[in-house]
């Protein structure tokens, strides 16, 4: 069985990657950093593979798509984590929000995610179905900024609420295919996005969460995605992972 990762080469990503390749999939880490991403597929060995792709590039992606397909029992899981973000008001003190990093950020977090999603859907319609009618599942990553976008996460939350508003009508659309969508939304999690904060600002971000009071680990994130793999229920659903945060609004 094979599964395909995009921003699998760090963070939520390599978590995933790691987690699937564990329980024994062959994956697919399809990334733009080809350093950390081959060598990721070095480590793990057999059953691990590296494709240079660009989510929002749809000939890196079908090509991604296309190698993964080709393993044993076909395509049957996708995990959409690339992602960017950026802190720019609406409009301030410069002017209104640059619009090009508007459009970067939409770019890379939604139509990327779709883009793997739509591939990787038209990859499992091929697929023998299991004895339950299943032909695969997708995932996608948004976050708690989709429903508590802070001050200067305009850009950022809208593209993360994009992905949770497509989940369903995705999972409606090929549900006739016995393929599931579902998106998971983290909270606050120690990936190498806040590993550059000095470590009082990550322990107050911790300490914001109700409970458990820390940052999330990227294996509790990953975990989360092998129980969705393998619960044939759990369809067209986003489900937050954050320890009962809800953002304030800065």
């Amino acid at each position: 069985m094979s599964a395909i990762v995009s921003g699998g080469a760090s963070g939520l990503g390599e978590a995933v990657v790691r987690r699937l390749h564990a329980e024994g999939l062959h994956v697919t880490i399809a990334d733009r950093d080809e350093q950390r991403g081959s060598g990721l597929a070095d480590e793990l060995g057999e059953r691990a593979e590296f494709a240079a792709a660009d989510v929002t590039d749809e000939s890196q992606m079908a090509a991604a798509v296309r190698s993964a397909a080709q393993a044993a029992d076909g395509l049957r899981v996708s995990m959409s984590c690339a992602g960017v973000g950026m802190a720019q008001k609406t409009a301030g003190r410069n002017g209104p929000h640059d619009l090009a990093s508007f459009k970067q950020v939409v770019a890379v977090n939604l139509i990327g995610s779709f883009n793997l999603l739509r591939l990787a859907a038209d990859a499992m319609r091929a697929n023998e179905p299991t004895a339950s009618g299943q032909r695969g599942v997708c995932l996608s990553t948004a976050s708690i900024a989709a429903y508590d976008g802070q001050m200067g996460q305009v850009a950022y939350a809208a593209s993360k609420g994009a992905i949770t508003s497509m989940t369903l009508p995705a999972a409606r659309d090929l549900a006739g295919d016995g393929i599931r969508v579902v998106t998971i939304a983290p909270g606050l999690f120690d990936t190498p996005l806040l590993a550059g904060l000095p470590e009082k600002a990550r322990e107050a971000l911790g300490a914001s969460v109700p409970f458990p009071r820390r940052l999330g680990r990227p294996e509790e994130f990953a975990d989360l995605a092998l129980h969705v793999v393998g619960n044939e229920m759990i369809n067209g659903e986003v489900i937050r992972l954050d320890g009962a945060l809800r953002m304030a609004p800065r």
